[in-house]
């Protein structure tokens, strides 16, 4: 790869270039809604007006996914701001590999259909159940079922992992009705058995990440392989016991449950059969592909693994290479600013929360689990309780360790992650929402001090959007919609909201100004940290939103 050039109309600042990214942080449409405006933030409210501020996409083809309608994520928004240009992402590459038959022509689905086929065992799918589009998306999961009935396979369960995230809190009846008549349409000639065998919310089982609660994980594998749990003779009845028994829980933190027919679990996990895990998205597969794949584990009691062939939707791991089979291609990611600025010398350091701090390193770095020979990270431990019972998360222990990084000198290039507004942004909890954002804030301002202590740059930006957007709007009218209690009905989700991009440079030196950038998104931040680094930017990034000198 070529080298970074010089800038000749700027050096670069005496002290860092800190790069401060706002987990969930947008800018909101509907004052009621947006609890980032709601929250006491002075120091963004500062940065807003007297600094160099733009507000830039960081959702739908911005970020490589298919429609401007998808939300972003913190996956696809890691990737684009590390490497600066858009990358077709996991949605897309899904979609168009099942369009193209391509998925189907693979060596790895041939293989899972051909075990099952002769064994005459089941195939199983593993997944998020919705069409959110962020991990999964139930098109692809439907569009498997069929293929397999048409080449052969009689039975396959499926163990779904309610949403209620990437898609309306309380919508599960709406995807379980859906698919219940996918399902009969399916079985209708009598040929399969195709059903559904265990599930739960997504927050509940299965879906950790991060090695934050492997206690997650095991009550997934309980149910889904070793079909150890509550029973229930439907997923219907699964969900409809649930919230009977717990008024206003949300869709995410369902329990684990089995179905039963006859007293007798429909589909434990065993040797001999065929397993996917449909999620394209990386961070929530990691644990429970090792939970499939390694010989000995030390996480939790897994007992004895089943002699299964097991596949990922993606690889989600491509330094690690895990998992070993996997049925689409993911987006090769190369020339990311990590490894240019590693490449000119230039020391870096990376830290987040564990929630987030595979975002601001592996993800950031094009997918790519191997630090740089310039790079630095650190992870501080996050609490392992539910996220509006602790709304600052470790903010403060991030700022403190960003700040003394700063006045040390030592690195040219900060990044950090603050997961506040989207880790509790997707609790649906308003009251904790602001907390968080104000934790945020007040990190921000402890963070320019320091800036302007050293004589750097700060550049602060966001993700995507979430704690922005809290309350559902109907879908026709525009208006709010209204729970029983007569608050706004909350939304979990993340928003299609812009977000803000703000270079602070508090000794002018920089001489930053907007530049006029069309469509910007977020891929625009890595050209614009390189461009206040004092270098220029490579030929191919999409451009920086100051320009300098």
């Amino acid at each position: 790869m070529d080298s970074l050039k010089k800038s000749t109309v700027f050096e670069g600042p005496e002290g860092p270039v800190v790069l401060v990214i706002m987990d969930g942080v947008g800018i909101g449409k509907n004052p009621e809604s947006d609890y980032v405006k709601i929250a006491n933030t002075p120091n963004l409210d500062w940065l807003c007006e007297n600094a160099v501020y733009a507000e830039v996409k960081a959702h739908g083809k911005a970020v490589g996914l298919p429609d401007d309608g998808d939300m972003g994520n913190s996956e696809v928004g890691h990737n684009a701001i590390g490497c600066g240009r858009v990358f077709e992402q996991g949605a897309a590459l899904v979609g168009l590999a099942i369009e193209t038959n391509a998925m189907f022509k693979g060596a790895v689905w041939k293989e899972l259909v051909a075990n099952a086929v002769e064994k005459k065992s089941a195939f199983h799918f593993i997944g998020l159940f919705s069409d959110g589009n962020v991990h999964s998306n139930l098109n692809h999961l439907e569009a498997m079922l069929k293929k397999a009935k048409e080449q052969g396979v009689k039975k396959a369960r499926i163990h779904p992992l309610i949403d209620g995230r990437d898609v309306p809190p309380t919508s599960a009846l709406d995807y379980v009705e859906r698919f219940d008549a996918f399902l009969a349409g399916i079985n209708a000639d009598g040929t399969v058995d195709y059903c559904v065998a265990s599930g739960g919310g997504r927050m509940n089982i299965t879906m950790d990440r991060y090695g934050a609660d492997w206690t997650m994980v095991e009550r997934g594998w309980n149910a889904h392989v070793k079909a150890e749990g509550r029973m229930f003779a439907s997923m219907r009845e699964a969900v409809e016991t649930f919230r009977a028994e717990k008024p206003g829980i949300l869709d995410q933190d369902l329990p684990a449950f089995v179905i039963e027919r006859e007293g007798a679990p429909v589909g434990p996990i065993v040797d001999g059969d065929s397993v996917v895990f449909f999620n394209f998205r990386g961070d929530r597969s990691l644990e429970i592909t090792k939970a499939f794949e390694a010989d000995e584990m030390t996480e939790f009691n897994r007992g004895p693994k089943p002699d299964v062939i097991y596949a990922g939707m993606m690889q989600y791991d491509g330094d690690l290479k895990v998992p070993k089979k996997y049925l689409v291609t993911p987006p090769a990611i190369d020339r990311t600013m990590s490894e240019y600025l590693s490449n000119a010398g230039v020391k870096q350091f990376a830290i987040s929360e564990t929630q987030k701090f595979g975002h601001v390193t592996y993800f950031f770095n094009g997918n790519n689990s191997g630090k740089f020979a310039t790079e630095t990270w650190k992870e501080i431990p996050s609490d392992v309780c539910p996220f509006e019972n602790a709304p600052r998360m470790k903010a403060d222990e991030i700022t403190a360790e960003v700040v003394k990084v700063i006045e040390s000198g030592e690195y040219k290039f900060i990044r950090l992650n603050f997961p506040n507004g989207d880790m509790v942004g997707h609790t649906g909890v308003g009251e904790a929402v602001i907390q968080a954002v104000e934790a945020v804030d007040e990190g921000v301002g402890k963070i320019m001090e320091a800036v302007k202590k050293t004589n750097g740059i700060m550049v602060c930006s966001a993700d995507h959007g979430n704690s922005d957007d809290m309350c559902e709007l109907d879908k026709k009218t525009g208006e709010l919609v209204m729970g029983d209690n007569g608050k706004c009905k909350p939304k979990t989700a993340h928003s299609l909201n812009p977000v803000p991009a703000i270079v602070f440079d508090p000794s002018g030196k920089a001489n930053a100004r907007k530049a006029d950038v069309a469509d910007a998104g977020i891929a625009n931040l890595a050209a614009t940290c390189i461009t206040l680094l004092g270098y220029e930017p490579p030929s191919d990034y999409t451009p920086s939103i100051v320009t300098v000198g």
